[in-house]
């Protein structure tokens, strides 16, 4: 049988790695080794801040829903335990939408809130 050369695939495989690390700084763009490695690096990166983002946008909707609560008189917590008794099911980035944009509507929901605690 005929002897099977890789030169293709790796070629192939090596030019992938290296579009992915275009714009690097130095030769993290130019040589497979470096840029493999960087590639690798970046990749993670990109992986964990895929979750980190999901964390941030909750930490803001929760600052802006805070802030929403304390202009009315009330703080975060109490505003979330009265709206579940309200039976209010709004998830944290519509209300922290509500609170920065829609603020008389977000005064009713902190109005509905009091009522249900008291």
């Amino acid at each position: 049988m005929a002897r099977v050369k890789g030169a293709m695939m790796t070629r192939k495989r090596r030019n992938k790695i290296l579009k992915m690390a275009k714009g690097y700084w130095g030769a993290k763009s130019k040589h497979f080794k470096m840029a493999n490695e960087q590639v690798m690096k970046s990749l993670t990166y990109a992986y964990v801040g895929r979750k980190q983002k999901k964390r941030n946008f909750r930490q803001l909707w929760i600052t802006r829903i805070s802030a929403g609560c304390k202009a009315n008189g009330m703080n975060y917590s109490n505003f979330m335990h009265g709206l579940k008794l309200a039976g209010v099911e709004i998830n944290r980035k519509m209300l922290a939408e509500m609170a920065v944009n829609d603020k008389a509507a977000f005064t009713q929901l902190t109005d509905m809130a009091k009522a249900k605690l008291a």
